[in-house]
């Protein structure tokens, strides 16, 4: 078998592949080919290759603003028989797009018939609705035949199509782009046109402009359907500095006073990617709960949000019409009821306040796919416009020139009409003997053959010596803005503010989406705050007793189950999940069930991720501190107020590299002065607090001990006055232990970082604990 093998490998030829290095290829070639072919947009004309292929083939059509429309379905098969070989129906989904106002903030499509609308709806069929551009898309196209942009074969070879478009200004951020690519996606907003293009000017003016000046000319998105953005500006400066992050939105509202004191909350603006059809499914689902798969009833927290929505909100109706685009009508229970809390109580139940993803990833005038900065984006974009100009402006020359050159030979003739007429009456070759006669070049030799009778009188010779004397001055002009960089910089300024008058006047195109911080809504429940016992097993089945000062002795479990430790806390308090990736899961105490029986197993609270085992557990009070700390070494102070998250899949908070394990969490009372660090080789190592970082955000943290090579840190661990109890198994196996306090302790006080001091005791499996516990909430 062996031998066949040998035999087979020495027969293939020299340019074979294994399958493996052509599947890595053929894959790696697919992903590009989406990315830079499909999912992304150009930083240059803001377009994803289908879209610029569209408005091309409708700008070769003759569909300006000002034609008469026509079939999308036409279009449409313009683009796919001559530029873009995919399915009609992607096709069609694009130019939809293209002309959805709810969509995009400047529509480049005009589109007459049923378009979609923003409740999902989609639109009528290709064959019933119509297109052209819109005046706009002049910003895109209008440049097209001057020489600005590169040319390329289509699919076929039979005709050429633009790499890009001339675009006048930035339309990556006027209309923004959403796109799932491979390995990357994008998610664009749109802007406002007179603020971007005053962001523009103000960066060629002064291209190391800082940011926080651009975010005085452009604040933030502008998105079609309105809304109001409530993320505090340091947020939006650094979504706009690292290119990803998410924004918050919620909608905008009125309340309309009625008779006899009675009053509606009416939303007029939504934020993006949410529609009336969607809120109103919400508050259907929050209303008339459906039991859970893999449940008998209802859970506690859909009776008690339904509830609270019941309490408050008596009807919501659609009324969203032509009139008004989003019109959604919430009637309150009472008209006692506080207006505010009644909109916060919506708001915090459904999309009315939302997230919106910002990813600013493009394809560079690199032809690099990159995330990109608000600075990196106009930078780039510039200097595409600087080279669309310069191109343009050669390219006009070589027309004045050229016909320059024309006119200088018709003037000739017209000098010399009579010898001129002679020696074309007479010569078998008037061409080579006219420029031999009068130095003429062929190309002026040819035009005055061609030249027509009419074209020789007098009143023609004056117009000639005008437009020659026009020329000379454009070409002088010309030369002056190709020479000059500062004459071409102040007319690419004068282009685009010139653009943003038109298309974009305070008067008519005021900004949509208001920038205002505001708190984000939280669903409040009401909670009493009394004592409680959290008793957690050892397999993760947690449940709640009312009091403290319960004996340990007295729970029971399931069989082969035990006890993990209890936790004396309040109803207000958290209940933390140390996962074993680092995300940190926390669930309300007062959600957890009491009584006296099993309860309930923790990972049915949170969201899991595939693979992550619950390594620890801890319940207290939000500013209780805490130390955190891994196997390896590392450690930091926090709180526990900032380790809960709203989400169920918890909040990425420890640093954990592979093979590493979180240590359990200590509470640090106010009597602690020291972190006490046990390795598994019987060191110990006493740091002062104040030589460990607090972080909020969480992270690594510093080193707290040094430790040998696979050597692990066993405990961390907050001692105060009252010195530690190290307890282990004596000689005999025998449990031992031993009170170090004051005088005993002072040996193993160190920097932090330090490897520590060996016990003195030799106690196999050692462990420390506090004299006593170091807050109410310990275990």
């Amino acid at each position: 078998m062996d031998q066949q093998d040998i035999s087979f490998q020495a027969d293939e030829p020299a340019d074979a592949l294994t399958l493996a290095h052509y599947a890595e290829r053929a894959y790696l070639d697919y992903a590009i080919s989406v990315v830079k072919g499909r999912a992304l947009p150009e930083v240059a004309d803001g377009q994803k290759p289908v879209q610029r292929r569209i408005l091309f083939a409708m700008h070769e059509m003759g569909l300006r603003a000002d034609a008469k429309p026509v079939k999308s379905a036409r279009v449409v098969g313009d683009v796919l028989g001559k530029y873009h070989p995919h399915g009609d129906q992607s096709a069609y989904d694009a130019l939809v797009r293209l002309a959805q106002d709810f969509s995009l903030r400047y529509p480049l499509i005009d589109g007459q018939g049923n378009f979609g609308s923003r409740d999902g709806d989609g639109a009528a069929a290709m064959r019933y609705t119509e297109a052209r551009l819109t005046p706009i898309s002049r910003l895109l196209l209008d440049e097209l035949d001057q020489g600005t942009v590169d040319f390329a074969p289509n699919y076929d070879g039979s005709m050429e199509e633009p790499r890009l478009l001339p675009a006048r200004l930035p339309f990556v951020l006027l209309n923004g782009a959403s796109g799932i690519a491979v390995g990357m996606a994008t998610e664009i907003p749109p802007h406002n046109l007179r603020e971007v293009a005053h962001a523009s000017v103000a960066m060629i003016r002064n291209p190391d402009i800082s940011l926080a000046e651009l975010l005085a000319l452009m604040p933030g998105p502008d998105y079609p359907g309105g809304g109001q953005i409530i993320s505090p500006a340091a947020d939006i400066a650094q979504i706009y500095e690292s290119g990803r992050g998410s924004l918050k939105v919620r909608a905008r509202w009125t309340v309309e006073e009625m008779a006899r004191g009675q009053w509606q909350l009416v939303v007029t603006e939504l934020p993006p990617a949410t529609s009336a059809q969607k809120v109103l499914e919400e508050i259907e689902e929050i209303t008339n709960p459906k039991v859970r798969a893999g449940k008998k009833s209802l859970t506690p927290e859909q009776l008690q949000l339904k509830q609270t929505l019941l309490a408050v909100l008596d009807a919501v109706r659609d009324e969203s019409g032509k009139d008004a685009p989003v019109r959604l009508v919430f009637e309150p229970k009472s008209k006692n009821i506080d207006q505010q809390e009644f909109a916060q109580t919506l708001l915090a139940h459904t999309s009315l306040e939302s997230g919106a993803p910002i990813n600013l990833v493009m394809i560079g005038t690199d032809g690099r796919p990159r995330q990109k900065g608000l600075r990196d984006i106009l930078r780039e974009w510039i200097a595409f416009r600087f080279e669309t100009v310069t191109r343009r402006t050669r390219h006009r020359l070589g027309k004045v020139e050229d016909r320059i050159h024309i006119l200088e030979g018709r003037m000739l003739v017209l000098l010399n009409i009579d010898e001129v007429i002679r020696i074309i009456r007479e010569s078998d070759e008037p061409k080579p003997a006219l420029m031999q006669a009068f130095g003429l070049s062929e190309r002026q030799a040819e035009d005055i053959l061609e030249i027509r009778l009419r074209q020789l009188a007098r009143l023609e010779a004056i117009r000639i010596e005008q437009e020659l004397k026009d020329l000379r001055e454009e070409r002088g002009d010309l030369d002056v803005l190709l020479k000059s960089e500062t004459m071409m910089r102040r007319r690419i300024i004068k282009e685009i503010e010139a653009d943003a008058k038109q298309y974009s006047p305070e008067d008519k195109d005021p900004r949509r989406t208001l920038i205002q911080e505001e708190r984000r809504a939280a669903a409040e429940v009401r909670v009493v705050d009394e004592p409680v016992t959290v008793v957690v097993s050892q397999k993760g089945w947690v449940r709640t007793r009312q009091g403290h000062g319960h004996d340990a002795q007295q729970f029971t479990f399931k069989a082969g189950d035990a006890l993990y430790g209890t936790f004396e806390c309040r109803t207000i308090d958290a209940l933390l999940a140390f996962g074993s990736n680092g995300r940190v899961y926390s669930v309300a105490v007062s959600g957890l069930p009491g009584g006296r029986g099993d309860g309930v197993p923790l990972t049915t609270l949170i969201d899991l991720q595939p693979g992550t085992q619950i390594a620890h557990t801890f319940a207290g009070a939000a500013e209780q501190r805490m130390l955190i700390a891994t196997r390896s070494g590392n450690g930091f102070q926090t709180k526990v107020a900032d380790m809960i998250g709203r989400n169920k899949g918890g909040k990425a908070f420890l640093t954990v590299d592979e093979g590493d394990v979180p240590l359990p969490p200590a509470p640090l009372g106010d009597e602690a002065t020291h972190a006490a660090c046990l390795s598994a080789n019987g060191r110990l190592l006493l740091v002062a607090l104040d030589e460990i970082k607090v972080l909020a955000a969480g992270g690594r943290g510093v080193i707290l001990m040094e430790l040998e090579p696979k050597e692990a840190l066993l405990q961390a661990i907050a001692v105060g006055a009252p010195g530690l109890v190290l307890s282990g198994t004596g000689r005999g196996g025998k449990p031992s232990s031993q009170k170090l306090a004051g005088q005993a302790l002072l040996p193993y006080v160190g920097k932090r970082a330090r490897k520590g001091r060996a016990l003195e005791s030799r106690l196999k499996e050692p462990r420390i604990d506090p004299v006593r516990p170091v807050a109410p909430g310990g275990n």
